[in-house]
């Protein structure tokens, strides 16, 4: 209420947002989710790359993230079986003095067209490699990694998308859940990745088109419609 008495009308902010979402997520789930629509993609003809592309990319939308770090956690338990944010192959960063849609930040793993970490990595298609079993997802094996950290410090990204594995010490990245010994789902480009199928507001979504691979144009979609519109929240 203002001094007068008059109702003050105003959108939701993220941290009003988290404070019901727990009760909402199974509607939000429904009612909020959008087809993914690739921001700027390539055309099968420009691509020229030394590798085979990846046939799966994991889209964002950071204005419509609410930081609640689901997709993480989902990751986490769907890889290594618990709860462990630092095992992630997804990250979610929020800067308390920055304001919206500047206080979120997902980084997640690109599947580059010309990875610079499969290039770095001294055991390159043991390791590091390109998995054609899986849609040529650019996959980690543990197995052959020999924890030279080369792929972390290649990446060109910041935070970089492939992730140090401390307890293990080996290098970990997303394979689009090709490989997930602890969910119960049939994973890769052609299956369900955990942290699209559990993210309570359809923040994330996969789509098989190539995105373009300067800035973030290509990875950082909107997911929003009219629903979350209603909601008080900018739907552009």
């Amino acid at each position: 209420m203002d001094n007068d008495g008059t109702r003050i009308k105003r959108g939701f902010a993220r941290r009003d947002f988290l404070k019901v979402s727990g009760a909402f997520s199974v509607a939000l789930s429904a009612g909020l989710a959008s087809a993914a629509e690739p921001g700027l993609t390539l055309e099968a003809s420009s691509i020229h790359s030394e590798y085979p592309v990846a046939q799966g990319y994991i889209l964002v939308d950071m204005k419509k993230c609410q930081g609640c770090q689901t997709c993480m956690l989902a990751c986490s338990l769907a890889h290594h079986g618990r709860e462990n944010v630092s095992l992630a192959c997804i990250q979610v960063a929020q800067d308390p003095f920055e304001k919206w849609p500047y206080d979120i930040i997902i980084s997640q793993c690109r599947q580059c067209v010309d990875p610079e970490c499969l290039a770095a990595c001294p055991e390159k298609d043991r390791a590091l490699r390109v998995d054609q079993e899986h849609g040529n997802v650019r996959t980690i094996d543990p197995r052959e990694c020999i924890g030279c950290r080369e792929c972390v410090d290649a990446c060109p990204y910041a935070p970089g998308r492939s992730i140090w594995n401390f307890e293990e010490e080996v290098a970990g990245k997303c394979d689009l859940c090709a490989d997930t010994p602890f969910w119960n789902e049939t994973g890769g480009p052609q299956g369900k990745q955990a942290c699209v199928e559990l993210c309570p507001v359809k923040a994330i979504a996969f789509s098989s088109a190539v995105p373009v691979q300067e800035g973030d144009a290509g990875y950082n979609v909107d997911l929003r419609g009219a629903a979350w519109g209603r909601m008080g929240f900018p739907t552009d």
